[in-house]
């Protein structure tokens, strides 16, 4: 077999139909007689509803329904099941599709109007008279989770639903014997994913069928067709769900949420087709957001420096529901001990509701949070022993031979977690190198003769990729030599279309423009599970690494019969397959695909099953873990506190490379979410939970011109523990990217100024620290 592709940055195939307007969105879905929906929404973070009254707005011109919840009373009722139970969770915490008593945070959905037109369904809600009980509101999680802090749901008794632990060692022993011990509290801020496309939903019923058709801008189109169908009582098979092309998702749209139901409800109850987009107000207001976590923790460590443990507590704010399960705080704790190799580690993150949007994975999932405690911490070591920050680090990392490495602590799932392989010293070593830290001391001295303070900033991190169970993929070759991909991975930009048929491609020796990639419809392919936490590279592509191998083996099978010679003779090339030695005597995989599509009354070679075709399962097992180095440069003008970063160098393992260029993407637009994670992002809300910041006016994200070149340098240790050795990639640039910036800010400041515990800084932050350090 030859491989042409894999490994070659080859351009994307996905981008020039959407580069040119040829995408198909949510937004672009048009079915006749489809009506329009918007929803009532909560506008207090705690309420009882004591009446909703829609009589003056179903007068209204345009408007053709106005439902709540006990319209539905006929097919369903009741929250919606867990994406992820979790067995400290007795009873689910979900909301209904639209809440009809109590609600729990601004923005809940309460009723819907259907109307001609959005325009007309939005002028009706201002219409609907709603009388709201106003309730004390838990605002904040710190204090949410006190014995005596107002209630988030009224039925619960605390707003702590669970509590996680993970241990590995005896942390107080190793405490005990530590020449040094260092105790900080760490806070990183509340955010969201703000994707171009919003959330949007499409519902149809078939008119001369039981079928139910759902469009849906989502991550997880398998999971909605799950739970979904669980809700209404019906098979899955009566329901077909297609995510189209999708304008990044980053976490929140693996979620299955409230409207996705709601728009199912009423297109099955009005009979017509009914479509959602979700504003950019309603995506502050109602996506699940991520992030306000605060951490107390001690750090241990010997007389050289190197960790030896750590141990704390977290408080997390999980929001008003835990549609999600305990997945994002679960993935913070299994994120210790990070790359590095702790005798002991004993964490408990306290999982508290408040009144606010829910909260779930984005970008990262949690292994920010703990990215950032686990530098910051590093740091705090280097900065009372007075050591340089990176050796710390090689002191205290995991190294090359002790892979594979136990770290101690544990998945989701209960399974142990163990690095499969790389050299984290290395990374460092070449993240350094390349951004000469050996000359940073000459810059910091030419931005000083400008008026300017400039920091080097560094960190590391581990992430877990390839997450299981599985994800699976069916190649077919067509009889017209067409190469033919199927799979349940939905895809949001990452350009799956491209890699999945380099890998198809190779396999099966054929150009790259004869592979197609369909995806993300329950229609098309069975089974799926979700295109979140770097995995679908990992699972899909060994997946269709598998399908497109058993296709190969059985060309080769019969071609041999065609041919009448043995399949050792036989190799694939250029879609033809030929005796090795022997030019001219091929048959093509055109015509293997012709023989198997089958002919009246003429029988297919013997023992072999029709179609050329082969559907893989992966099933991940065990984890591939990707890891890296960043080092960035922070320049601060001390008169506004205004912090840029000016460059930003990247050394990255996620195994064997498929596309070098689609990578780089992945990195840098997760390098782009930690910049605004540490320097933009701030997702605030009042002591009632009312949020502050509904419009980009108050809530900033970086743009082009904050950002720096980004250089990335690429270390390739295979994996061990899947076909293709890859690792993932989607999340590693965010991970260590906002520990990184912070510490540069620190650097720059200088030993004199404070050292940093949280995230996001502002400018009027850093002024005032820049003014203290001058007194």
């Amino acid at each position: 077999m030859s491989t042409r592709y894999f490994g070659v940055a080859v351009p994307r195939l996905e981008d020039p139909r959407l580069l040119t307007g040829g995408g198909n969105y949510v937004d672009d879905i048009a079915l006749p007689g489809m009506l329009h929906a918007a929803f009532l929404r909560s506008p207090v973070a705690h309420g009882l509803i004591r009446r909703v009254d829609p009589s003056e707005a179903r007068a209204m011109p345009g408007v053709r329904a106005i439902y709540t919840m006990s319209d539905f009373a006929k097919i369903a009722s009741g929250p919606m099941p867990p994406m992820a139970p979790h067995p400290l969770l007795k009873t689910p915490i979900t909301c209904a599709p639209l809440t009809s008593d109590e609600v729990c945070y601004v923005g809940e959905p309460i009723a819907m109007v259907l109307a001609d037109s959005r325009a007309e369904a939005e002028d009706a809600l201002a219409a609907i008279e709603l009388d709201i009980e106003h309730l004390p509101a838990a605002a904040d999680a710190r204090d949410a989770a006190d014995a005596g802090a107002a209630r988030a749901h009224l039925n619960r008794e605390s707003n702590v639903i669970a509590t996680l632990r993970g241990a590995h060692g005896n942390v107080d022993q190793v405490f005990a014997r530590a020449a040094h011990r260092f105790t900080e509290t760490f806070e990183t801020h509340r955010g969201g994913c703000h994707s171009m496309e919003c959330r949007g939903v499409v519902a149809a019923m078939a008119a001369r069928s039981a079928e139910l058709s759902v469009w849906t801008s989502s991550q997880s189109p398998y999971m909605v067709r799950r739970h979904l169908a669980a809700y209404l009582g019906r098979d899955e098979s009566d329901l077909r769900v297609i995510a189209p092309d999708v304008g990044g998702g980053f976490g929140p749209k693996a979620n299955v949420y409230p409207e996705e139901f709601a728009v199912a409800l009423a297109a099955i109850t009005c009979g017509w087709p009914v479509k959602w987009i979700e504003d950019r107000q309603e995506h502050f207001l109602a996506t699940t957001q991520q992030r306000d976590q605060i951490w107390t923790l001690e750090v241990a460590c010997d007389a050289q420096g190197r960790m030896l443990g750590v141990r704390g507590r977290c408080v997390h704010d999980h929001g008003a529901y835990a549609p999600y399960g305990l997945i994002l705080p679960a993935t913070a704790l299994a994120s210790f001990p990070g790359p590095y190799a702790l005798d002991a580690f004993d964490i408990a993150v306290d999982v508290v509701l408040t009144n606010l949007v829910p909260t779930s994975p984005v970008r990262g999932a949690g292994r920010p949070n703990t990215a950032f405690v686990l530098e910051r911490l590093a740091d705090c070591v280097a900065r009372h022993l007075g050591l340089s920050r990176d050796e710390v680090r090689r002191r205290s990392f995991v190294t090359a031979d002790q892979m594979p490495y136990a770290t101690g602590g544990r998945m989701r799932d209960g399974s142990a977690v163990a690095y499969d392989s790389g050299d984290y010293t290395r990374a460092l070593d070449v993240v350094l190198e390349k951004i000469d830290a050996a000359g940073f001391e000459r810059r910091r001295n030419e931005a000083a003769a400008r008026g300017r303070l400039l920091g080097l900033g560094l960190a590391s991190c581990v992430e877990d990729t390839g997450l299981g169970p599985f994800e699976g993929a069916s190649v077919r070759v067509t009889p017209a030599g067409q190469v033919v991909v199927s799979t349940g991975a939905a895809s949001q930009g990452q350009g799956h279309a491209t890699t999945l048929a380099q890998i198809a491609a190779d396999a099966l020796g054929v150009d790259l423009s004869q592979v197609s990639v369909k995806s993300a419809d329950t229609g098309a392919f069975p089974l799926g599970i979700s295109t979140i936490a770097s995995r679908i590279a990992v699972t899909a592509g060994s997946s269709v690494a598998i399908a497109a191998r058993k296709v190969r083996d059985k060309a080769i099978m019969v071609a041999a019969h065609m041919l009448e010679v043995g399949e050792h003779d036989l190799e694939i090339e250029n879609g033809m397959v030929g005796v090795v030695g022997v030019p001219g005597l091929t048959v093509s995989l055109a015509a293997i695909a012709r023989t198997l599509s089958g002919a009246a009354g003429v029988r297919l070679p013997p023992g072999v099953d029709p179609d050329l075709a082969a559907t893989g399962y992966f099933e991940a097992s065990q984890l591939a873990f990707a890891y890296g180095s960043h080092a960035c440069e922070v320049e601060i003008d001390p008169e506004t506190g205004d912090a840029k970063v000016t460059r930003y160098v990247v050394a990255h393992d996620c195994g064997k490379l498929i596309n070098p260029l689609i990578v780089d993407g992945q990195i840098r637009g997760g390098i782009v979410h930690g910049i605004g994670n540490a320097l933009y992002e701030r997702m605030k809300h009042d002591e009632a939970g009312q949020p502050l910041t509904t419009t980009y006016g108050d809530y900033l994200l970086p743009a082009a011109s904050e950002m720096p070149d980004i250089e990335i340098h690429h270390i390739e240790t295979p994996s061990p523990r899947n076909p293709i050795g890859v690792k993932g990639a989607g999340e590693g640039g965010t991970i260590p990217a906002a520990a990184c910036v912070i510490s540069a800010i620190e650097n720059a400041l200088g030993p004199a100024g404070p050292f940093l515990r949280a995230h996001p800084v502002s400018p009027e932050q850093i002024a005032e620290w820049v003014n203290a350090t001058r007194q």
